[in-house]
């Protein structure tokens, strides 16, 4: 808030007074200029950051033919009701474990990579886990994974 000074009377006034006039005090930072100093900063270190990033000049070898990755993941879902039904998942569709093995063989023929991730219900025992996986191993599948949660995750 600017404060109002009288100007004082001085001896070569003849008696006129001076017109009050307003003081400011400077209390505030003008934040234009710093602002203006850090982009310009921004600029030059975005502008140099790519030219310190040297690394190694490598040929690398070119393939002539690369076998295609298949970025489907096959699952099979083993329930808590197994025991009661002989029903697996395989992917969104319900089937019976007798057919397990047939459905696998039909997926893993034209696949190069022969895997197939497996998940449990906690409550279904390690012979039923064990029985699906042979079933998965005779249909053709080389690497079954299990599957299961960290114990934070839902």
């Amino acid at each position: 808030m600017p404060s109002v000074l009288a100007g004082g009377g001085s001896a070569g006034s003849r008696g006129r007074r001076r017109s009050l006039r307003p003081s400011s005090s400077l209390s505030e930072i003008n934040v234009v200029p710093l602002v203006d100093v850090m982009l310009v900063l921004l600029i030059i270190f975005m502008v140099a950051a790519p030219m310190m990033q040297r690394g190694l000049d490598v040929n690398l070898p070119v393939a002539r033919r690369a076998p295609q990755i298949s970025d489907e993941r096959v699952f099979v879902t083993v329930p808590i009701t197994f025991a009661r039904d002989r029903v697996v998942q395989l992917d969104d569709e319900t089937i019976r474990v007798d057919v397990l093995e047939e459905r696998i063989r039909q997926r893993m023929v034209n696949r190069t990579d022969k895997e197939v991730f497996l998940r449990g219900d906690g409550g279904v025992t390690l012979q039923q886990m064990i029985d699906v996986m042979d079933r998965l191993k005779a249909g053709g599948v080389d690497k079954v994974g299990i599957v299961s949660k960290l114990p934070g995750e839902r």
